[in-house]
């Protein structure tokens, strides 16, 4: 896999303070720390879709977003979903509909596993409060809530990892006999996750690869309350304003990808 170049200003740590959508991004040793803070910016995430691959810049400028991010899993074959995507109440993005999945006999056989990976849910519930779950896509939402946007990923990362629940990883007699994204080796990553009232995202780069052990480890170590990974590898993605441009192709220009959370 190629390694992430980075199309940086000099600053490192930038803070925008601003009350429409306060964004804190910091970067350390390979590894951009990002933190949503306070009640307003829930109301400005939106996860999207795009009906062909474009790269996490397009997606960024196209939604004239503060902060862009890669979000679910796809087949650049067929250019289609392999995770649920909600926007504004309405699922987009639909894996059942994904004949890579239909017509491929393991996956098929695992469908109920793969259906019911983890996703990252915003909901409105009464009084018009916004809220943030890490749950199994199966999950029900809570009576007087309504989501809103969504995107599925997974694994769960923590308090548990669950790679096998979740069909990362297959077991035969005790043994691993298939991966799939790489969850055991050392790679880029983009990382999702809640600590009280703020979410947090981790952009983890080829300086400083993980497996997912690796991070859970460190998601525990920064006292996060649940994680969980969006795609990774050559499609982890970041755009933030005109500072900061994280992408896995040589050119500059980054992989095109079908999902992307971004924070109007």
């Amino acid at each position: 896999m190629k390694k992430i170049l980075f199309l940086l200003t000099s600053l490192l740590i930038f803070t925008n303070t601003t009350l429409s959508a306060p964004i804190e991004v910091t970067y350390d040793d390979g590894i951009y720390h990002i933190v949503l803070q306070g009640k307003k910016v829930k109301k400005r995430i939106k996860f999207i879709s795009s009906e062909s691959l474009i790269t996490n810049k397009e997606a960024h400028q196209r939604s004239k977003s503060k902060l862009t991010i890669n979000a679910g899993y796809f087949d650049p074959a067929n250019q289609k979903s392999m995770s649920y995507i909600v926007t504004e109440r309405i699922t987009m993005e639909d894996p059942q509909v994904n004949e890579s999945i239909l017509y491929n006999p393991v996956l098929r056989k695992n469908m109920d596993k793969i259906l019911n990976r983890t996703e990252f849910r915003v909901l409105e519930c009464d009084r018009g409060e916004y809220r943030y779950e890490i749950v199994p896509h199966k999950s029900s939402v809570d009576f007087g809530c309504a989501l809103i946007t969504s995107a599925q990923g997974g694994p769960l990362v923590y308090p548990q990892l669950r790679l096998e629940e979740e069909f990362f990883i297959e077991k035969k007699d005790g043994e691993i006999i298939r991966e799939s994204c790489s969850v055991l080796h050392k790679t880029a990553r983009t990382i999702i996750g809640l600590k009280g009232d703020d979410i947090h995202i981790l952009i983890i780069t080829d300086k400083h690869p993980m497996d997912m052990y690796e991070v859970h480890d460190y998601v525990k170590s920064l006292g996060w309350d649940r994680a969980m990974a969006f795609d990774g590898g050559s499609s982890t993605s970041m755009n933030y304003l005109n500072k900061y441009n994280v992408t896995s192709i040589g050119d500059g220009a980054g992989r095109s990808l079908k999902s992307f959370m971004i924070v109007r």
